[in-house]
């Protein structure tokens, strides 16, 4: 299995780093999009996630390695059993981060008939798909835009019940799959479905950097790792840990973190002055600096906490205004400067 290039080292993308450490502290906020230029770290940084993340605890040969302190609701049909039998029990295994490649059958995605089962023993049983593996995990999709309709359709489903459903050959099966959908991809390529777009919580935009220092040093950390992979990881790897160490410690606290009611105003705010349709960006708006606030150690959300995950959190979810051909992220700064001041 291939090394994954250490989180702490990749520069000039801090955006996309911070907005990957706010969804793995709060998993509700609904996932991260990552568009930009290609050769920019994207999928990097992703990958590099699924080493930096502590482990979970998981039961006891479930496939879809349920949380043993869930509710009854949160557990697959097998574990409520074995729960009612007395017969639960768990260790601790490592966050699936899985790969959703752009050419798998919805099959694969979302399970299917185990042939094996039927053609030898003539049983119906099911065949776990990729939804039910990045359960309590996240789901990656690299180039998303790319994704076949019928798998936006079956992602769509399940994101918004946090439940897969199958049925196939006589089979019916409902087993929990919620995730942390992260998608990246270049819009050069086409754009993503409303629908589905709707669905990430956090957009970030990725750029090549202009300055030769940066550059310079990109290209340096990644042929460095590219000749020695386990010396420059063993190099990172105290800078990989407090990373790790602070994502502990905002999960912990997270739930301590208040919300000012001048706070949901401030939010209620910005999205009136943006328009944004629904109320998904003004929820998002606030979990998200609810997490930001929690992983910087502090007790309340401020609108210092609003203005950083503003960008992210509403960019992807304005109208476009024939009036004003000013790129999304200008609007929202320019919005954050008229609310707040500079």
């Amino acid at each position: 299995m291939p090394v994954a290039f250490p989180f702490s080292a990749i520069v000039a993308q801090e955006e996309m780093k911070l907005a990957i450490l706010i969804a793995a502290t709060d998993q509700s906020i609904g996932g991260v999009l990552v568009f930009g230029d290609r050769g920019t770290g994207k999928s990097t940084a992703i990958r590099a996630l699924a080493a930096l993340l502590p482990p979970m605890r998981v039961v006891d040969q479930c496939v879809y390695h349920c949380d043993p302190d869930a509710p009854d609701a949160g557990l697959c049909e097998s574990c409520r059993t074995r729960r009612a039998k007395g017969q639960l029990k768990a260790h601790k295994a490592p966050v699936p981060v899985v790969d959703l490649p752009l050419g798998a059958t919805e099959d694969r995605v979302i399970g299917a008939l185990d042939l094996e089962s039927a053609l030898t023993r003539g049983e119906k049983a099911f065949e776990p798909g990729l939804l039910a593996r990045a359960h309590r995990g996240f789901l990656y999709i690299d180039e998303v835009n790319l994704l076949e309709d019928h798998l936006v359709d079956a992602l769509l489903d399940v994101a918004a019940s946090g439940e897969n459903v199958v049925e196939r050959e006589g089979l019916s099966v409902r087993h929990p799959a919620r995730f942390v959908l992260v998608g990246s991809g270049n819009p050069e390529e086409g754009e993503l479905r409303p629908q589905l777009l709707d669905r990430f919580g956090l957009s970030v935009e990725v750029t090549t950097p202009k300055d030769l220092a940066t550059r310079v040093r990109v290209v340096r950390l990644r042929d460095d790792f590219d000749r020695d992979p386990d010396e420059f990881i063993d190099k990172w790897k105290r800078k990989d840990a407090k990373v790790r160490t602070q994502l502990v410690k905002a999960k912990e606290r997270l739930p301590q973190v208040e919300v000012p009611d001048a706070a949901l105003e401030r939010a209620a705010q910005l999205c009136l002055k943006l328009g944004t349709d629904g109320l998904r960006g003004e929820l998002t708006l606030i979990r998200a600096a609810r997490a930001l606030a929690a992983l910087e150690g502090d007790d309340q959300v401020t609108d210092s906490h609003l203005k950083r995950v503003a960008p992210p959190a509403l960019r992807h979810r304005l109208r476009r205004n024939v009036l004003d051909d000013a790129g999304s992220t200008t609007r929202v700064m320019r919005a954050i400067e008229e609310l707040f001041g500079a």
